[in-house]
Order: C-alpha cells, then sequence, then structure tokens
C-alpha cells in the first residue's frame, strides 16, 4: 500500500457509520484504513474492520487501544457518542493527530472542542453531506432575503435510535438562519408546541422533531409568507453520504495547520 496516503483511524468502526467509513477507504485514492477502535465491551474486538464491513481483509483488527491507534494514524474519523469523542479528543492533542468530528449532542462540551483547536487541527461538523452543507448557504442567503417577513420552521426526521433531538444539522441550521436574521438562537427557538400557545411570535424559530423507522435523515426549512410559501429540504437516503463527506474533510485536513474547521471550509464555501 502506498507510504504517501493519509493514514485513517475510524473510531466506532463496529458501528454502522464506521462500518461505511471502512467500505469507502478500502478504494480510496488518498486514504488508507490504519486503525479501528471500538469500546472495551465490543463483541468485534480482534476482528478485522474490512472483513466486518464486508470488503475483505483489510490487516487491521478492531482494536480497544486508542493510544497505539492514534500512533499509527495521521488522522481520526469520529462519529461515536460525546463522552467517547471528548476522550479521543484529548488523546489527539497530546498525540498532535488532526480529529474530523461527526459527533453530535455535545452541549456546554463544545467549548473543549474549540480550546483543544489551539493545539491540533480540528474538523468539527454535526452534517458531513455536501448537499446539506450547500443548503446551510441557501438558508443564509434566503433569511437575508426574506428577512422578518416570514415565519421560520424546521422540521427534522431520523431513524427511531437516534439519541438526541433536535438532530445537530437541525440546529445548525438555526444557528445559520438565526445569525442571518440578527437573533440570538438561545432566545428565539421554540421546541415544539402544545395547548393554548397564542399567537406565533414572528421573530421565533421553531423546530419540529420525528423519530421513526430506518430514517436516514431529513431536513426541511420551511418559510411562511403571506400567500406563498418557500421549502428547502435535504433528505439523505443512505449514510454513505455522510461518510464520503468525512473522508473529504479527512483528506483536506491532513494539509491544515491547528485550527477549528467546517465543512464550510472544507468545500470553500466561506466567503
Amino acid at each position: 500500500m502506498p507510504k504517501d496516503k493519509t493514514r485513517v483511524a475510524i473510531a466506532g468502526a463496529g458501528g454502522r457509520m464506521g462500518r461505511t467509513l471502512v467500505t469507502l477507504l478500502a478504494e480510496h485514492g488518498a486514504l488508507r484504513l490504519s486503525a479501528a477502535l471500538e469500546h472495551p465491551s465490543s463483541p468485534h474486538l480482534g476482528t478485522d474492520a474490512g472483513l466486518l464491513a464486508g470488503v475483505g481483509a483489510s490487516g487491521v483488527p478492531i482494536s480497544a487501544d486508542p493510544v497505539a491507534a492514534l500512533a499509527a494514524s495521521d488522522v481520526l474519523i469520529d462519529f461515536t457518542v460525546p463522552e467517547s469523542t471528548l476522550a479521543h479528543l484529548e488523546l489527539c492533542r497530546a498525540s498532535g493527530t488532526r480529529i474530523v468530528i461527526g459527533t453530535t449532542g455535545f452541549g456546554d462540551a463544545v467549548a473543549n472542542i474549540r480550546a483543544a483547536a489551539a493545539d491540533v487541527p480540528i474538523m468539527f461538523a454535526p452534517n458531513m453531506s455536501v448537499g446539506v452543507n450547500l443548503c446551510f448557504k441557501l438558508l443564509d442567503l434566503t433569511a437575508r432575503v426574506l428577512g422578518d417577513d416570514f415565519d421560520v420552521e424546521i422540521i427534522e426526521a431520523h431513524h427511531r435510535h437516534k439519541i438526541d433531538a433536535p438532530s445537530g444539522t437541525a440546529v445548525r441550521m438555526g444557528e445559520v438562519l438565526a445569525a442571518a436574521l440578527g437573533r440570538d438562537l438561545k432566545t428565539c427557538a421554540v421546541y415544539g408546541r402544545e395547548g393554548r400557545t397564542g399567537a406565533r411570535d414572528r421573530k421565533t424559530i421553531g423546530f419540529e422533531t420525528i423519530r421513526g423507522g430506518d430514517i436516514v435523515g431529513d431536513h426541511t426549512v420551511l418559510f411562511a409568507g403571506d400567500g406563498e410559501r418557500i421549502e428547502i429540504t435535504h433528505k439523505a437516503s443512505d449514510r454513505s453520504t455522510f461518510a464520503a463527506g468525512a473522508l473529504r474533510a479527512a483528506a483536506w485536513l491532513a494539509g491544515q495547520g491547528p485550527g477549528l474547521y467546517d465543512m464550510q471550509d472544507v468545500l470553500g464555501l466561506k466567503d
């Protein structure tokens, strides 16, 4: 295998996203799988990551030793849970290993990510789909054009197993919209409605959450005005779209210095 390929470690390699990443890495031209991580109680420990993903032997067994994994890698891709990601982040900070973070639900702990970016390159995005990140750009433009004359609602749907709500992507959409409209999302967000709520405050941003079945990820932003509505929708039918974006981010991050980046940086969409 070419030595000049960027070495990539996958956290949560036994999960659905981890297996998808391993699958796409098997044929990637600039990246190669160097390590595969799982939690100490995982039944997949010792299993070849490629065989588990169904793409043939990779020569990389799944391990519970993140220190060894990072020592053998240039970039870690982490789509796990906040507690694990934050632990891996500190190890990356100590080893100088770059990290691509797709985990969501950090809350105030996002400050840890910002702090670590002073020492190590970090690509942190709630959604790594190229299409979703294009939507972020479109939402910014649409909100600036429409202003306060349109009510804004964000509707998101995911599979029954998703543990945080609203989704990190929906929250990021809200942040983009609030910034474009000159609002503070912490004070203008409304998460669901029930009972006698009274008339809608024109400057609120509403969130509706749906959980069910095997929905990979649907997001719609509704701009409702008098006499017309505008909807911007993204629907993911396969996790490979997120995995492909993460690998694109890993390849891009390999050439960056310490700092906190997002997919807008990777895709060149920032002004």
